[in-house]
């Protein structure tokens, strides 16, 4: 019988899917773990910390030339006073740079710092500003204020973004920690691969591996070696009981033991109960007592006695006493 294509293809379909589902519930437990969520965070903190350095210093340098030729005041160039003027900007700037520098450390871990340090902030801020537009207030010119106000402007935000982004990143690895905790989290099912299918035989239908009924092989009895169900009840162990022997029935009925009796007896031989037993050795006593009273009853024609020259059968009792 030749395997259904369609019947296969839609089994590979929706193994590869139930595969793909099992990936994803992985990959998403993952993703959402606390310890994952912090990396990815330190990585963003990271990439925002070096565009905002990046954009500070590039606004400090822009600010610089300006600075310089609002402390010159036209002094020759490379005169004492016009190499002096070079110093003022980055002495602010070194400032500001250093107290930006620690923000980025306390706001990491929400540590706020005291009103010094907000003062020494903005006072960097308004006299790089003020040096920076001064020029063009003077004189009125619009476009110069817009132009020197910008970088200045800009600094200032981002100085001030710079902590509040970073406490927001803290305080997002601080959510998925307790969303992470408060919600029951179902263990990932476990990415199963499929059996690997075994190799096809000369003489074997290959539909029998493909059919989603299909049955597993079932040994024969003969070279099935290994129990299908472990014993799970421990076994006791066996003790060596000691059972009542237990007579035999005697051979033969009534008549048959009579008959073997009647055959055994000779003239002169005394009828006993034990001389019973001697010739049927399984019978009993009480049956015994029985078949020798019957046996003197079938002999005494024989015998030619009766019940007054009749000798008292000796009992057990009566030999050993004599």
């Amino acid at each position: 019988m030749n395997p259904d294509p369609t019947a296969t293809a839609e089994l590979s379909t929706a193994e590869r899917l139930r595969r793909e589902a099992a990936e994803a519930t992985h990959l998403r437990h993952a993703a959402e773990h606390p310890d994952v969520i912090a990396l990815r965070t330190e990585a963003v903190r990271r990439f925002v910390d070096r565009l905002m350095w990046i954009g500070i210093l590039l606004g400090l340098g822009f600010t610089m030339v300006n600075v310089q030729t609002f402390a010159a005041e036209g002094a020759p160039a490379w005169s004492l006073a016009w190499l002096a003027a070079w110093l003022l900007d980055p002495m602010v700037s070194v400032v500001l740079i250093g107290v930006l520098r620690a923000e980025q450390v306390t706001g990491r871990w929400e540590v706020r710092t005291g009103g010094w340090v907000r003062l020494t902030k903005w006072f960097a801020f308004v006299a790089t500003y003020v040096m920076n537009t001064w020029r063009s207030w003077e004189h009125g010119d619009a476009a110069g204020i817009v132009l020197h106000s910008v970088p200045p402007l800009l600094v200032l935000s981002a100085s001030e973004a710079a902590p509040r982004l970073r406490e927001a990143l803290t305080e997002a690895v601080r959510r998925a920690g307790h969303h992470a905790t408060d919600q029951p989290r179902t263990p990932a099912p476990p990415v199963t691969q499929p059996p690997a299918s075994p190799p096809s035989t000369p003489g074997t239908d290959q539909a029998d591996t493909t059919r989603p009924d299909h049955e597993p092989h079932q040994p024969d009895r003969a070279e099935d070696t290994t129990p299908l169900r472990a014993n799970t009840k421990p076994s006791k162990p066996r003790t060596a009981t000691r059972r009542p022997a237990t007579r035999r029935a005697p051979a033969g009925g009534r008549e048959q033991q009579l008959d073997t009796l009647r055959q055994a007896w000779q003239p002169g031989t005394e009828i006993t109960p034990a001389w019973v037993r001697e010739q049927l050795p399984d019978i009993g006593r009480t049956t015994s007592k029985t078949r020798a009273t019957e046996l003197r009853d079938l002999l005494e024609p024989t015998t030619g006695t009766t019940d007054i020259d009749r000798p008292a059968p000796v009992t057990d009792q009566g030999r050993h006493a004599a």
